[in-house]
Parts: structure tokens; C-alpha cells; sequence
């Protein structure tokens, strides 16, 4: 059943449209800036903290944004979102299997393709587990810019698919520095992929936030779990020097390729979905 989002002040003419058009490339133009000079100031003076700062820049210009925007009470809004934890367990199950389901799932297609299974990690899951539980507070450093802040306002905009897509492909990029530097892991490692996969990844986060009516804490837990649960089948192989390179491992393909029959499922059921007319201010999802 359809419903449409009341604006909070019905009276007053609503001129967020254009408040939205505003704050959007603000946020993504000051996440960006402060993420890869911390992140490129890192690389030559190597201090945690630095990295850590790149890390959590969504949140912080989110907040700041808000706080100039909304004064305390939007601040306290946005922030509220971490503890919308009262959702049905699928929503949970949804949020720590999701990484498992699709690599399982390319595992496969793999054998199916090529007679032979991949490699499996060796990790104990419950070890994956504890480092998910410990890890998803740090997640709130970019939910709360990424799905908290940004993805209402692009889905007033372009619709909750349009957005998640969009989303995603920003969301990757914003990762890049990652790739080029040669102090971290990523380094070397095809980029080209990695987004494609992210912006699927981005489609099921977004999915799952207008699911459970913005909860933050759900996308925290979605994200801990797509960081710590991915090598149960790692998609080992080849890693081409040019980051820029599409070369990949079957087993990569594959995994990108679950990711994606996923998302575009998730894709047809997002049809002319979009968030709450309150771009970011907690109103539940509206389908128009």
C-alpha cells in the first residue's frame, strides 16, 4: 500500500528541493577533499590517526552540515538513526549474510563453469563474526554521510535506484586514493572492479535502509559484515600491476556478477520507491 510523505510544515512553502540541490555537492565536495588529503598526508608520514580522520569524514561533514543546516535538533535526528535496532530479524539476517550468500553463491558458478571449486578461506566464521561485532561502530564514520545524510537527498532527486546506483559509483571513487598508494592493501588491485562490485554492494545497503526505515545501525552492521566476512571464498589470483585494469580471477567475475543479478532484482523492486520527503530528517520511506 502506497503512501505519501507529509511535509513537517505544511503551511510554509517547501524550498528544500533547491536546499537539496545545494547541500549535496557541498557534502560530497567537502568528504572528498578532507578524506584524501588526510589519506595522501598519511602516505608520507604514516600516523593512524590521519587515516582514521579520512576515514570518518563522511560523518563529520555530514554532522556539520546538519548542525549549520538544522541547527540541534537535525543533529539529533541523524544521530538517532544509529539506534533504530527495533526491525524483524530478517533485516538482520539480511545485513550479516549478505556477503556470505554472494561469495558462497559465485563459488558455484565457479565450479559449475570450471569443474573446480575456489579456494575457501581458512578463517574460523566465528572469528569473522567477533570482528563484525567490534567493527560496526567504526562504520558509523561513513553510514552516517553516505546512507544517513546523502542517499535520502539524491533519492529525492532521482529515486531510491537512481540514487543507490549513483551512490555507489561516489562511494567507490571515494575510495581511489586507496588504490594508487602503495602503502595499503589495495594497492594494486583493479579498480574498474571494485566499483562495479561497490555500486552493487551500494543497491543492497540502500535496499536495505529503506527496509527498515532508515535505520543506520542496520547499514553499520551490513557494512561490518561486507569487510569482514568477504574472504570466506577471497578471490585470490592475478593482481595486476595497472589498478586501472579490468584483468580479474573467475572467481572475481563471478562474485561481481552474483553482486549484480542481486542488485538488479533489488533494482525492479525499488520501482518508484523514494525515502521520506524530509530529505534526511527520519520520515519513513514513501512509494509515489
Amino acid at each position: 500500500m502506497s503512501s505519501t510523505a507529509v511535509p513537517e510544515h505544511p503551511e510554509e512553502p517547501d524550498h528544500r528541493a533547491g536546499q537539496v540541490a545545494r547541500a549535496l555537492p557541498g557534502f560530497f565536495l567537502l568528504t572528498f577533499a578532507a578524506t584524501w588529503t588526510a589519506w595522501l598526508v598519511w602516505a608520507s608520514a604514516p600516523f593512524n590517526a590521519l587515516f582514521l580522520l579520512g576515514v570518518f569524514a563522511p560523518a563529520l561533514v555530514a554532522l556539520a552540515l546538519t548542525a549549520y543546516g538544522e541547527g540541534r535538533t537535525g543533529v539529533t535526528r541523524l544521530l538517532a538513526r544509529i539506534g533504530k535496532w527495533r526491525v524483524p530479524a530478517r533485516w538482520y539476517l539480511f545485513a550479516i549474510g549478505y556477503m556470505a550468500a554472494t561469495r558462497l553463491s559465485a563459488s558455484l558458478v565457479v565450479r559449475w563453469a570450471t569443474g573446480a571449486w575456489p579456494d575457501f578461506s581458512g578463517t574460523p566464521f566465528f572469528l569473522m563474526l567477533v570482528a563484525l561485532l567490534v567493527s560496526t561502530w567504526v562504520q558509523a564514520g561513513e553510514e552516517i554521510g553516505w546512507r544517513g545524510y546523502a542517499l535520502p537527498r539524491l533519492a529525492a532527486h532521482l529515486g531510491l535506484g537512481g540514487a543507490a546506483v549513483l551512490l555507489g559509483v561516489i562511494w567507490a571513487l571515494w575510495h581511489l586514493p586507496l588504490f594508487l598508494l602503495r602503502s595499503t592493501p589495495s594497492h594494486d588491485n583493479p579498480f574498474p572492479i571494485y566499483l562495479l562490485y561497490v555500486t552493487a554492494i551500494s543497491v543492497a545497503m540502500s535496499w536495505l535502509y529503506w527496509k527498515t526505515e532508515g535505520s543506520l545501525l542496520l547499514t553499520m552492521v551490513m557494512h561490518a559484515s561486507v569487510n569482514n566476512t568477504f574472504d570466506i571464498v577471497p578471490a585470490a589470483g592475478h593482481k595486476p600491476m595497472d589498478p586501472m585494469s579490468l584483468e580479474g580471477p573467475p572467481t572475481t567475475w563471478a562474485i561481481v556478477g552474483v553482486a549484480w543479478v542481486i542488485a538488479v532484482l533489488l533494482l525492479f523492486r525499488m520501482r518508484g520507491a523514494r525515502l521520506g520527503g524530509g530529505h534526511g530528517r527520519g520520515q519513513t520511506s514513501s512509494i509515489v
